[in-house]
């Protein structure tokens, strides 16, 4: 007799974006599939695996995804994971198999066959899945109040930025990996394809080559930024910009003479110097 599948679902109650109704729909969705659902809240507080889980869900944007699969990562978790979108920003579910409805969502969660390996990043006991990194863009999320995202939604960021261009940044950045060392001005890290949306400063990079693929900026003056965006706005690789440095690795440091806000997901995680490494064991995402 085979045993009846048993999806946790967790979702963060407290997220802008959180909406009661669509998380019964989807909890419905399952157990209309012949599934059990233990629902999981995931806000301030570490989530915690159940022993009963089968199947693991995450209904939430990237900083839930992030909060929960630190948790599986830490446990080294073999359940296979699947990405319900319904946040600010969703790059990690980006990375996954589109899907036309609710019932094409549960039947890949519960019956899929498939799944994509994804390694983690690792900075302290944190971890993050999709990109990170220090610069312009992560002065403006240090300026970003939960108040404006919940009210604004994805537009709170371009708020934030508007703000910022009175002030620019121009920190001092050192980075070290595979035996070398570049000075910088801003730095971007990532593990999977996207970034802010459906750009891409790293079109090679893949969830599950176990690399970093980072792209630093020798000077981050206004231009220089505007000229990184518009090379990804128009679909070029910004690592081919003369004032780009672009390289892969498995561990980084980044140094700066000041503690600048360092993001991941889309969200202030730690401030620098920040040691990143490959996490050593991938989990399964649907």
């Amino acid at each position: 007799m085979i045993d009846q599948p048993t999806v946790q679902l967790f979702y963060n109650p407290g997220s802008g974006a959180f909406s009661e109704r669509k998380l019964h729909a989807l909890a419905n969705a399952i157990r209309a599939q012949d599934a059990q659902v233990i629902l999981a809240p995931s806000a301030d507080s570490d989530p915690a695996l159940s022993p009963k889980a089968t199947h693991i869900c995450i209904s939430g944007g990237d900083g839930t995804v992030r909060h929960v699969a630190a948790m599986l990562a830490r446990c080294s978790s073999t359940l296979p994971v699947a990405i319900y979108p319904s946040g600010t920003v969703n790059l990690l579910a980006r990375e996954g198999a589109a899907f036309s409805s609710l019932d094409e969502f549960v039947r890949g969660l519960l019956h899929g066959q498939t799944a994509r390996l994804h390694f983690p990043v690792t900075f302290g006991p944190s971890v993050f899945f999709a990109c990170a990194g220090v610069g312009p863009d992560s002065a403006a999320i240090g300026r970003l109040s939960p108040g404006l995202k919940r009210i604004f939604g994805r537009s709170a960021y371009a708020i934030a930025f508007t703000r910022l261009l009175w002030s620019w940044p121009r920190p001092r950045i050192e980075l070290s990996a595979n035996g070398q060392s570049w000075r910088c001005e801003a730095v971007y890290i990532a593990k999977g394809r996207y970034f802010a949306g459906p750009w891409s400063f790293a079109p090679k990079a893949s969830v599950s080559d176990g690399l970093l693929h980072v792209l630093a900026l020798k000077t981050a003056r206004r231009r220089d930024y505007l000229q990184f965006i518009w090379a990804m706005a128009l679909g070029r690789d910004p690592a081919k910009l003369e004032n780009a440095i672009g390289f892969t690795c498995r561990a980084l440091a980044i140094y700066c003479d000041e503690s600048l806000p360092f993001q991941a997901d889309g969200d202030i995680v730690a401030t620098c110097p920040v040691e990143l490494a490959i996490h050593d064991f991938p989990l399964a995402f649907r």
